[in-house]
Formats: structure tokens, C-alpha cells, sequence
């Protein structure tokens, strides 16, 4: 899953790290037990090249419930109920539908909206100060994320963006706007039901010979 987007002006070389992104980031992982915000997220590869660009919105309720929307270019919708993960196409009219403990492990949803401990699935380091924030470093301590690395953008104790890092060079970067802590998502928001007709992946449903599968 793509969760991302801060580009930092070429003209601001870091600084020299300074202690407290880490403990800012803990302390909002302690403290923040709902949130919303917007977002911009733009995917870079290799070379540098902006690929794609994206906007869209998100909230969270700890523990393990949020809800994540892209409006631009394409609607997307990833919501978690704290049980499972729905993804939601508009485009293809898919659904895919997983149990939480698969979907998010060692993800940056789970920086964001985990539940437990985040230093059980990530190494975090400060990464110094650049662009008007402090940087902290996460480094998935389980081997095939899909990532090698998120680096977090702290405005005080808020995350104001965030990079997430491939293993081929390419970045998904983010920044978030309008973010505030403590807000009250609407009833409904961490609750999801296919439309009609669209097409369900159900890959929570167990093997041939362990059950019946399960219905989204």
C-alpha cells in the first residue's frame, strides 16, 4: 500500500540532527488516539522524475481502525475496521478484502494508526532537521515489507510528513495538511460495505480443507 508526499527544496541541505523527533513521534503515538487530516503524495523513482501526484484525505482511531481516500487522480479507498483491510477501486469497481494482522504488520499505516508498541516492528533514529522539520528514521524490523525505510517530518509533536523508500531507489513522499489531533471522524467512517456488483477478493478466506471461507 502507497501511504505519502513532502518534496524538500533542493537549496535546503540538512542540518545537523537535533535530539526530539523520536520522542515527538512516541509521544503522538501515546497521545494521539484519533486524527484526521489532508494530503498531498507524490511518487518518485529512481532518477528523481515525479511520476505520479495524488490528493486525498485520511482519519484514525486507534487501535487499528482508519480510513485512507484518494480523490485525485483516481478514487481509491483503503479502510481498516480493526479487524480487516477493505481496498477499494472506484475505477475497476475491486474490492480486496484482508485480515489487519496480514495488512499491516510492519507498514507505515502502522506508524500511523497500529496498535501496541511501534519500536516492536520498527527501529526508529533521529534523521536531523531539514525544511522546517524534524526527521526521524523507521526502519522495518521485519525483512519483505516492500520498503527499506520511512522517514517522518515532526512539526512539534505532529507528523507533517513523510517519505517512504523502496528497495530500487524510488521514494512515495507525503505531506499532510489540516492535521488535528484529537478530531472526532464522522459515525461510519472506519465501516465499509462493497457496492453492489462489485467485484470481491475475500483473501481472509482460508485455504481448500481449513473451512468454510469467510463472507466479507
Amino acid at each position: 500500500m502507497r501511504l505519502a508526499a513532502l518534496v524538500l527544496a533542493a537549496a535546503l541541505a540538512p542540518q545537523p540532527a537535533t535530539a526530539g523527533a523520536v520522542d515527538a513521534f512516541l509521544a503522538f503515538s501515546a497521545g494521539a488516539r484519533t486524527a484526521t487530516a489532508r494530503f498531498e503524495q507524490s511518487v518518485v523513482d529512481r532518477d528523481g522524475r515525479t511520476v505520479e501526484r495524488s490528493t486525498g484525505s485520511f482519519a484514525f482511531s486507534r487501535p487499528g481502525r482508519f480510513r485512507w481516500a484518494y480523490d485525485k487522480p483516481a478514487a481509491t479507498l483503503i479502510v481498516a475496521d480493526g479487524e480487516r483491510l477493505w481496498l477499494y477501486d472506484e475505477d475497476l469497481n475491486q474490492v480486496t478484502v484482508r485480515a489487519m494482522d496480514r495488512a499491516l504488520g510492519a507498514t507505515p499505516a502502522a506508524l500511523l494508526a497500529g496498535q501496541g508498541d511501534v519500536t516492536a516492528a520498527f527501529t526508529l533514529r533521529e534523521a536531523g532537521r531539514a525544511g522546517g522539520l524534524d526527521w526521524l528514521e523507521a526502519t522495518p524490523r521485519a525483512p519483505d515489507t516492500g520498503f527499506d525505510r520511512v522517514r517522518i517530518g515532526m512539526k512539534g509533536e505532529v507528523p507533517a510528513a513523510m517519505e517512504l523508500h523502496d528497495a530500487l531507489g524510488g521514494r512515495t513522499e507525503l505531506r499532510f495538511e489540516s492535521f488535528r489531533v484529537g478530531a472526532r471522524p464522522a459515525p461510519g467512517t472506519f465501516r465499509f460495505e462493497p457496492p453492489k456488483g462489485a467485484d470481491v477478493l475475500d483473501e481472509t478466506a482460508p485455504q481448500p480443507g481449513q473451512g468454510s471461507p469467510r463472507k466479507p
